[in-house]
């Protein structure tokens, strides 16, 4: 019998290959994200913010959307999600050191934010919420293309929802609520994941709000649901209830999904200032990776044998990323004088 079949009518249908796929994706998004914190404590990099403790929700995501079709505005903390779209470690690592060829902006920005065109992946404002709205435009846009017949609805070589994701912080921001309205009153195909670890930095969700972030996406007419974000597989049954929500004109979804960042907000954080030694104990009990390593090693469907051999080649890929970033030159200052650069060579067109 399916491992999967007790966990809903989407899960059921993962194969044993998906499901490796996503621990790969998992483990590979973690080791990028560990060899990061290393480079910022060397002093090799400047800054650092980590998607550690949120890797499973990410990929449960990722593998309910049409991957480089449909529209993604990820936030800064969502490697594991663009890593599974098509983003590799070493355009995370050409970040992380501002070297040339960084795909994003050109190593203009900060790390973290991401922009692939081939990927139809948009970059976010460093202002925090930004994104929601922008995501909320071209959901309209699309439903506005199908109903003009500009777009066939089910047309799977077209976009045909935007999804955006965020803190549980973010979404006290006027944006947020900006969006979710927009999106509620053209019940549009559009999906808001909110990444909630229960911190906006070092704040607490309970003096942040006084009702859960699905509760309150429910007053815009977008539909709430809360789910564990630490088992990818729960988030990819919500998802993919989502994503064909969207895809049959049913509307729009705020998805919450409950997590533990099990890492300070950033590398200029210290959260012991904020949590206690026994709540950040406590948390290590909530790390997907391991969680669903075990899971699937338990069910026969990962082998030590396939782990070592996933190790040896995340291992790989991160040095080899690490390496190259690291040796390549900085950009030409003249070429950040100027925006018809195209810094994504395998892109659809130039910016």
């Amino acid at each position: 019998m399916n491992m999967l079949t007790h966990e809903g009518r989407y899960a059921e249908q993962l194969s044993s290959d998906d499901l490796l796929q996503m621990y790969w994706h998992m483990l590979l998004s973690r080791r990028t994200d560990e060899r990061a914190w290393v480079l910022h404590r060397q002093g090799k990099i400047p800054f650092h913010i980590s998607s550690i403790g949120h890797e499973a929700l990410q990929i449960g995501a990722a593998f309910a959307i049409n991957r480089g079709i449909d529209y993604s505005y990820p936030y800064y903390r969502d490697l594991a999600f663009v890593l599974t779209c098509g983003y590799t470690p070493l355009d995370f690592m050409l970040g992380l050191f501002g070297k040339e060829g960084e795909p994003s902006s050109g190593a203009r920005q900060m790390p973290s934010h991401w922009s692939r065109k081939n990927l139809n992946i948009v970059t976010q404002s460093s202002v925090v919420a930004t994104q929601v709205p922008h995501a909320a435009g071209s959901a309209f846009a699309i439903k506005y293309r199908i109903s003009q017949g500009l777009q066939s609805g089910d047309d799977d070589t077209q976009p045909r929802l935007a999804i955006c994701s965020l803190g549980e912080g973010s979404t006290t921001q006027g944006e947020w609520h900006e969006g979710l309205n927009w999106a509620g009153v053209h019940q549009l195909p559009f999906i808001c994941i909110v990444e909630n670890n229960n911190y906006a930095i070092s704040v607490p969700y309970e003096k942040q709000a006084a009702m859960s972030v699905a509760q309150r996406a429910e007053a815009y007419g977008v539909k709430g649901v809360q789910v564990d974000g630490t088992d990818p597989i729960k988030m990819y049954e919500v998802m993919k209830e989502a994503v064909e929500r969207a895809y049959s004109g049913e509307g729009p979804t705020c998805i919450e999904a409950k997590c533990h960042r099990l890492v300070p907000h950033s590398s200029d954080d210290d959260d012991r200032t904020y949590r206690s030694k026994e709540e950040l104990q406590a948390i290590k009990q909530f790390d997907p990776v391991p969680n669903f390593r075990n899971r699937l090693m338990e069910e026969g469907i990962l082998t030590e044998e396939l782990e070592n051999e996933y190790e040896d080649k995340a291992k790989q890929i991160v040095n080899e990323a690490h390496r190259t970033a690291e040796d390549a030159p900085y950009p030409d200052p003249a070429e950040h004088l100027s925006f018809s650069h195209n810094f994504a060579p395998d892109s659809r067109g130039d910016f």
